[in-house]
């Protein structure tokens, strides 16, 4: 099964609250509500969960959509509600012990040993949507098969970005690549390591 991410980022890399000020207001965080979709990027995210074949969470991430999505009566029409309230859902907590949506299992011992049986399993997506703590953690065990971003024409200027000021580097190979009419890009990478460094050397070969 192939571990998947996909993150919604301003240009300035931020993933705090894109869909509304009450979304997430952790620290000094006024700014929530910046990520539009025009009706070109809302394809594309219902195509990606159509793909998908089991969720995995973070646990705040969890409770945004287990609060929304998962109170919602069915619209009839939305890939994403069909998915999310009707495929498997996993959380890593270690606090989390009463999900009340269905369907969902706690994953709250060893993590790591657990999501290697899920992409162990066959064939199939085990998506990662939101979840900032947990697609780090996660890129760092490197459990990462492919990674999806939404960039939106913005930047936020403050709250909590994608990958931290320090940490693990990794290179990644552009799967995809595309944008919509309201300047909204969309590219699929997949993680391939250590990235390569230019020497001293070469870089006084290039600049000579």
């Amino acid at each position: 099964m192939k571990l998947t991410t996909t993150t919604q980022v301003s240009v300035d890399g931020v993933m705090q609250g894109p869909g509304g000020p009450d979304e997430d207001e952790r620290g000094v965080f006024e700014r929530g509500g910046w990520a539009h979709f025009d009706n070109e990027a809302g394809t594309v995210m219902d195509e990606i969960y159509q793909r998908a074949d089991a969720f995995l969470f973070g646990r705040r991430t969890y409770e945004i959509f287990a609060g929304s999505w998962g109170t919602w009566d069915d619209p009839g029409d939305s890939p994403i509600w069909t998915a999310l309230n009707t495929k498997p859902k996993y959380v890593a907590s270690t606090t989390l012990s009463d999900p009340q949506w269905a369907d969902t299992t706690v994953l709250s011992g060893d993590v790591a040993a657990a999501i290697g049986e899920l992409k162990a399993k066959p064939a199939g997506e085990l998506q990662v949507h939101g979840s900032g703590n947990l697609v780090r953690w996660l890129f760092d065990n490197h459990l990462v098969d492919e990674i999806t971003l939404l960039t939106y024409p913005v930047v936020i200027g403050q709250g909590t970005r994608l990958f931290p000021d320090t940490g693990p580097d990794t290179a990644l190979d552009l799967v995809d690549s595309r944008a919509t009419s309201k300047g909204v890009t969309i590219q699929v990478y997949r993680p391939t390591g250590r990235p390569q460094y230019a020497t001293a050397t070469a870089d006084l070969k290039h600049v000579t």
